[in-house]
């Protein structure tokens, strides 16, 4: 839902708008720790590209994603795939480039 502005909210924002980066007082936000930026993420927005593949999967491991699955079993195989390649690359990232383990 889109909310109107009234007269001085739109003179403000104009405002904003032709001020430089540099003019504008951002003293009194804080900055975002590194930490937080390890568990951002922009639901909705981020879109993959997708490729149709052929894969021959057992057919036990079939049923249990289309009996399991509430967006569709083919989403949730590649949600399970995505989790563990996510996973794995945490684990070689925090791994010293020292005990040679590094992919």
């Amino acid at each position: 839902m889109k909310k109107n502005l009234d007269k001085a909210e739109r003179e403000q924002l104009a405002a904003l708008q032709a001020m430089t980066d540099d003019e504008i007082d951002t003293r009194d936000i804080p900055e975002a720790a590194e930490a937080n930026w390890d568990r951002a993420h922009r639901p909705g927005l981020y879109k993959p590209l997708k490729k149709s593949v052929t894969m021959r999967l057992d057919l036990d491991v079939i049923a249990w994603f289309k009996e399991h699955s509430e967006g569709g079993y083919q989403t949730e195989i590649n949600r399970t795939l995505r989790k563990h390649m996510l996973r794995h690359e945490a684990r070689i990232s925090r791994k010293s480039p020292h005990d040679g383990a590094r992919a």
